[in-house]
């Protein structure tokens, strides 16, 4: 199925917006595993915390990758034009928030390989809806029409160098849980 993006596309900058305010959100509250349960859907999700590179100050993205040989791919869809690609390669010391765990990571530019247009699909195979909404196809699309659309993409490859842990990270507002459990527990109690 064919989704027209002419329609949506005005909308597209806001939308994303919010999608990546309410990601990172459901990350915090300890939803990541459950974001990433229908990856040919809502595709295959990490958080990247980085370092703005004026203001050093981080910023918390959420992007769409793939995993091959034990690194992490992620693409820069918009190219050098996105502000969280221009952070990484200023300073490529990342956290990156996973499906198994936060780690410390750092990050490189894939510029020219062989693997470049066969990962570049697999991320984007990854997208699940995302990769449609563009009106990007990468399951049913040559390699030639790839390349084409690809041609301003920024591969990136993550390499985890350490597990995190601490209050910083994925989970830190799951103690809402609880708090909300008894709020309903006690609305429910009161009306009886």
């Amino acid at each position: 199925m064919q989704i027209n993006t002419k329609r949506i596309e005005p909308y597209l900058p806001v939308l994303l917006k919010y999608l990546n305010f309410i990601l990172v959100v459901l990350w915090k509250l300890g939803l990541g595993k459950l974001i990433n349960v229908w990856p040919s859907v809502f595709g295959k999700i990490l958080i990247i915390k980085h370092f703005g590179r004026d203001s050093r100050t981080s910023y918390l993205t959420p992007v769409n990758f793939s995993e091959k040989d034990g690194s992490i791919y992620v693409v820069s869809g918009f190219g050098d034009q996105s502000d969280w690609y221009l952070n990484i390669m200023a300073n490529p010391h990342v956290e990156i928030w996973l499906p198994d765990g936060w780690y410390a990571a750092k990050a490189e530019q894939v510029e020219k390989s062989t693997e470049r247009l066969p990962i570049i699909r697999e991320v984007l195979i990854a997208s699940g809806f995302a990769a449609p909404l563009f009106g990007i196809y990468p399951r049913t699309m040559n390699d030639i029409e790839l390349e084409a659309v690809a041609l301003h993409y920024r591969l990136l490859r993550i390499d985890r160098q350490e597990a995190r842990t601490g209050t910083d990270g994925p989970g830190s507002l799951a103690w809402i849980w609880p708090i909300i459990l008894a709020a309903l527990c006690l609305r429910k109690r009161q009306g009886k």
